[in-house]
C-alpha cells in the first residue's frame, strides 16, 4: 500500500514537472508575448530618456531666466538671491518629473492609477496630521525666497547658528560656520535672522594711548596714515572721531571704516597693524599695567638705615 502512494506521488510529482517545462517551452516560443516584452520595455527607455531631456531643458530655460535677470539687476544681493531661486525651482522640476515618470511607468504595466492615486490621497491624509512640522518647514522655506530674507552665500545668524548659507532646501537650510562646521536647519525653525549681508558693515577699532605720550602728536599721526590704507574690502577711508573714553591709565581712541558687508573683523586687524606701525615709528608705547613690587626685607633695611 505504502509502494503504491509513493508511486503515485513519483508520477504526480513528474507530470506536474512537464507541465511546467511545456508551459516555460511555450512562454519561450511566444513571439507576440516577447513583442508585448519589448514594447514595454521600450515605452519605459523612452519615457527615461524624455525625462531626462526634459529636465535638462528646464534646468537650461531656469539658467538662461536667472542669468539674464542676474545681469540686468547688476547687483550682487539680487544675483544671489535669483541663483536661489534658480536652484529651487530645479529641485522642484526633479522632484515632479520624477513623479510623473513613475505614474507612466506604472500605466505601463495596466496598473490602475486612479484607485492608487485615491489610495495615496487617503494615506497623504492620515499622515498629514504626523507631518505638520514637514508641511511647515516648506511653507517656510518658501517665505524665506519670497520675502528675500537671505539667499545662498549670505552670512547669518539664526538661533546659536551663524555662518555662510550654503543651500535652501524645501525643508532645511545648510549653514556653514567659519571654523568648518555645516549646520543642517529646518526651515521651520528659522524664527529669527540677522543677515550680516544685506549692508556695509563698520569696523570699530579702539586705540589706548598713554597719558605719558601726546595725545594730539598721536592723532595726529593716526589722521595722516588712515588715508594710506589700501584694502579691496574698504568702501570709504577710515575715520578717526577722537577721543572715546579716559580710564586711569589710558585714553581710548575711537577708529571707524566702512567696509563690504562681513568684512569688519577683516578691516580691523588691518587698521590695527598699521597703527601698531605708526605707534613704533612715533616713538610711542600701549599702555599697560605696571606692577611694582617691594620686599619687606628691603622697607626695614631702609628704615634702619
Amino acid at each position: 500500500m505504502i509502494s503504491l502512494i509513493a508511486t503515485e506521488t513519483v508520477n504526480s510529482t513528474s507530470h506536474l514537472w512537464e507541465q511546467f517545462i511545456k508551459q516555460i517551452g511555450d512562454m519561450l516560443q511566444d513571439t507576440k508575448m516577447w513583442t508585448s516584452v519589448a514594447v514595454v520595455i521600450g515605452r519605459i527607455i523612452l519615457i527615461l530618456l524624455a525625462s531626462r531631456i526634459a529636465l535638462r531643458v528646464i534646468n537650461r530655460i531656469i539658467d538662461h531666466t536667472t542669468n539674464a535677470k542676474g545681469n540686468r539687476r547688476g547687483k550682487k544681493l539680487r544675483t544671489r538671491r535669483v541663483q536661489t531661486v534658480g536652484r529651487l525651482l530645479k529641485n522642484t522640476a526633479i522632484y515632479t518629473i520624477n513623479f510623473i515618470v513613475i505614474l507612466l511607468i506604472l500605466g505601463e504595466f495596466h496598473i490602475q492609477l486612479a484607485p492608487l492615486l485615491a489610495g495615496a490621497g487617503i494615506f497623504g491624509l492620515a499622515i498629514g496630521f504626523g507631518a505638520q512640522s514637514l508641511v511647515k518647514d516648506i511653507i517656510t522655506g518658501f517665505f524665506i525666497i519670497l520675502e528675500d530674507q537671505f539667499a545662498v552665500g549670505d552670512v547669518i545668524q539664526t538661533g546659536n547658528f551663524k555662518g555662510t548659507v550654503e543651500m535652501i532646501g524645501l525643508r532645511a537650510t545648510r549653514i556653514k560656520s567659519w571654523t568648518g562646521e555645516v549646520h543642517i536647519i529646518p526651515n521651520g525653525l528659522i524664527n529669527e535672522v540677522s543677515n550680516f549681508s544685506v549692508n556695509n558693515s563698520l569696523a570699530v577699532v579702539d586705540i589706548f594711548v598713554a597719558y605719558e605720550d601726546q595725545v594730539e602728536g598721536a592723532m595726529s599721526a593716526i589722521r595722516a596714515m588712515l588715508p594710506k590704507i589700501e584694502d579691496p574690502n574698504l568702501v570709504s577711508s577710515p575715520e578717526l572721531l577722537g577721543i572715546q573714553a579716559m580710564a586711569s591709565n589710558e585714553i581710548t581712541l575711537r577708529i571707524i571704516a566702512e567696509c563690504k558687508p562681513n568684512t569688519h573683523a577683516i578691516v580691523s586687524r588691518r587698521i590695527n597693524a598699521e597703527v601698531k606701525r605708526v605707534f613704533e615709528s612715533e616713538g610711542m608705547s600701549v599702555p599697560y599695567q605696571r606692577m611694582l613690587t617691594v620686599h619687606k626685607e628691603d622697607l626695614i633695611d631702609r628704615g634702619g638705615a
